[in-house]
Formats: C-alpha cells, sequence, structure tokens
C-alpha cells in the first residue's frame, strides 16, 4: 500500500473493497449481447460517480464514462477484480488528464484481458480448486460427515477471496504507479496499439471457438465444401457470420431483430441442408 504516498490506507481500503465486494456480482446481469458489460459497469459506477460531478459538463462526461463501460466484457469472476482495479485507475488518469489520455485505450486494456485473465481464472478456480475442494468434500460426505459439505466451501471460497481482494489491489495500485510514467513518456500510445492487436486477437479466437457453423454440402464423394473452405481459409463461415452481424449493427438493425434474424435463418438455412 506503501506505492499509493498520495492515499490513506483507509481510502484505499474502501476502493479495493468496491472492486471486491461487486465483482462477485459481475454475472447477475448477465446477457447474450455483451455478456458481463453491466456487471462490469457495477463494479466501475462508484468510481465514476466519484471523478465526476453533477454539473452540466460533470455529467456529460459521467453518461460518457457509462457508455464506455458497456462494451462487451467476459471474464472470470475472481480475475475481473484486477481489471476493475485497473481500469478505475485509467478512468482516475484520464479525469486528471483528458487532454493527453486516450479513453479508447481502458477497453482496449479490458479486451486484451479478458482471455488471458479468463484462461487462468477457469482453470484455477473451475477446473482445479473447485475440483479437489468438492472431491474432498463428497468424500468425507459419504462417510457420513456434515464437515464435508462445509470443507468443499470453505476450501473453494478461500482462494477465491484472496485472489478477488488482492487481484482488484494490484490492478488499483499498479495502474496508478505505472500510468503516470507512460503518459509523460509517452509509451501511451505504443501500449495502446499493442493492447489493441491482442484485443482484436481475443475476440477472433472467440468467433473461431464460439461459433460452430459449418456446410455439410458436398459434391460426390470427391469434392465437400466445408474441407475445401478450410484449406483455403479456415473457420471463414463463422467470420463471414460474424461481419454479417456486424453490418447489422452498423446499420442500427435492433438486438431483437438480430436474434430473429439468427434463429429464422438458421433454422432455414439448417433444413435447406445449407448450413450445419
Amino acid at each position: 500500500m506503501s506505492d499509493v504516498p498520495q492515499q490513506s490506507k483507509k481510502v484505499l481500503h474502501h476502493r479495493v473493497s468496491q472492486f471486491f465486494w461487486r465483482s462477485w456480482a459481475i454475472q447477475a446481469s448477465w446477457n447474450y449481447e455483451r455478456q458481463m458489460n453491466m456487471g462490469f459497469l457495477y463494479g466501475i459506477a462508484p468510481t465514476i460517480d466519484r471523478l465526476y460531478d453533477n454539473s452540466p459538463g460533470g455529467l456529460e462526461k459521467k453518461k460518457e464514462a457509462y457508455q464506455r463501460h458497456m462494451a462487451f466484457y467476459n471474464c472470470t469472476p475472481q480475475t475481473s477484480s484486477f481489471v476493475l482495479g485497473l481500469s478505475a485507475s485509467m478512468e482516475e488518469e484520464y479525469a486528471k488528464n483528458p487532454d493527453s489520455f486516450d479513453p479508447d485505450s481502458i477497453n482496449a486494456v479490458k479486451s486484451s484481458l479478458m482471455g488471458p485473465l479468463s484462461g487462468i481464472g477457469d482453470s484455477l478456480f473451475q477446473g482445479t480448486f473447485r475440483v479437489l475442494a468438492f472431491g474432498l468434500g463428497i468424500s468425507l460426505a459419504r462417510q457420513g460427515s456434515v464437515a464435508g459439505p462445509i470443507m468443499a466451501m470453505v476450501i473453494s471460497l478461500i482462494p477465491s477471496i484472496g485472489f478477488t481482494w488482492y487481484g482488484g489491489q494490484l490492478g488499483y495500485v499498479a495502474g496508478q504507479k505505472y500510468l503516470k510514467k507512460l503518459t509523460a513518456s509517452g509509451m501511451m500510445d505504443r501500449i495502446m496499439y499493442l493492447v489493441t492487436i491482442v484485443g482484436l486477437m481475443v475476440i477472433g479466437s472467440m468467433i473461431a471457438s464460439m461459433i460452430g457453423i459449418t456446410t455439410p454440402l458436398a459434391m460426390g464423394k470427391a469434392f465437400k465444401l466445408q474441407k475445401t473452405l478450410d484449406t483455403i481459409f479456415p473457420q471463414m463461415i463463422p467470420l463471414a457470420v460474424t461481419f454479417f452481424m456486424y453490418w447489422l449493427l452498423r446499420k442500427k438493425v435492433s438486438t431483437t431483430w438480430i436474434l430473429v434474424i439468427s434463429i429464422v435463418g438458421g433454422i432455414v438455412l439448417s433444413v435447406l441442408g445449407i448450413f450445419a
């Protein structure tokens, strides 16, 4: 905590506790369009409200920040506290230096961190700690011990609590410590460029892994369209569908109509044997 000399330990504790408690509720408003974006906004709202008052100029800045954090977000809740802390420190830096700090870098950093932190978080908390905790709990419960479910919950919670608390603190303190140096040295533009590339890579991997559209079209036994497309450009159809959805969004088509087009179009193309 000595890395934040301008703030008392009490103030720092209060802000980290906001990241901690609100990251636990980050999936409460999960939605299919942008997933955890509303939960993330809920987590960073106290920071935005603290930075901007209710004057006409302040309200405009607050509205802009709220809109900024309604972007797509999806990450393990336990590791989201780190992203909340880092984003809060970046929002503070932008509020202090609006002319020299690019607000687009905030969402770029969020996008670049989602994939790596989700991989770490899901592997640790879903694939390791929870399996070990409930494996031990089940073995005790089969012996008739009431300690089984209690032990399972305790063993699951301890690493989650520690990781969430110190992750939020690390993101906030490290952000405050390094952002000023990066902005002053002119390195922020380079980092913005790099995190934008990483963010695009994350989105690209999500398209390839989450959209499972293929085509069964074939001509005899020799020609199979899907195999040919994969040799030219793997996952070409999912990418094309994604660009089509993006085009609809640019044309201001509502989410409801996009869902209708996806459902009806998927059924019709599947029945016709074009998509599988």
